[in-house]
């Protein structure tokens, strides 16, 4: 198994920006995929943003598109998500999630085996 830990949630104002963290550890990080999922109150866990093992393809939500980038660094074992223009309803747990490179596409919502402990990001007017 990987750990996984978020960090770097927390209020922001609508319009706003944050950036999210997840530091990996416990096997070699260049082996999986990553993925940002969201919970929100009402509504369906999404994959929000993934990228692939080697950080040369990425994926975004529609509602993302645009406004959020992730991206990671293997040298660190961190995966980010870089959340711009931020709306209301983006409010929402945000759980980083590991998937071991061979397991399939980082697109797909299966198979991701490791999940972090969530971080809130809450977006205000």
């Amino acid at each position: 198994q990987v750990q996984l830990v978020e960090s770097g949630g927390g209020l922001v104002q609508a319009g706003g920006t944050l950036r999210l963290s997840c530091a990996a550890s416990g096997r070699t990080f260049s082996d999986f995929h990553m993925g940002w999922f969201r919970q929100a109150p009402g509504k369906e866990r999404e994959l929000v943003g993934a990228i692939n093992w080697r950080g040369t393809s990425t994926y975004y939500a529609d509602s993302v598109k645009g406004r959020f980038i992730i991206s990671r660094d293997n040298d660190k074992n961190t995966v980010y998500l870089q959340m711009n223009s931020l709306k209301i309803e983006d409010t929402a747990v945000y759980v980083c999630a590991a998937k071991i490179y061979y397991s399939g596409s980082h697109q797909r919502t299966d198979r991701y085996e490791s999940w972090g402990q969530g971080t809130q990001v809450t977006v205000s007017s």
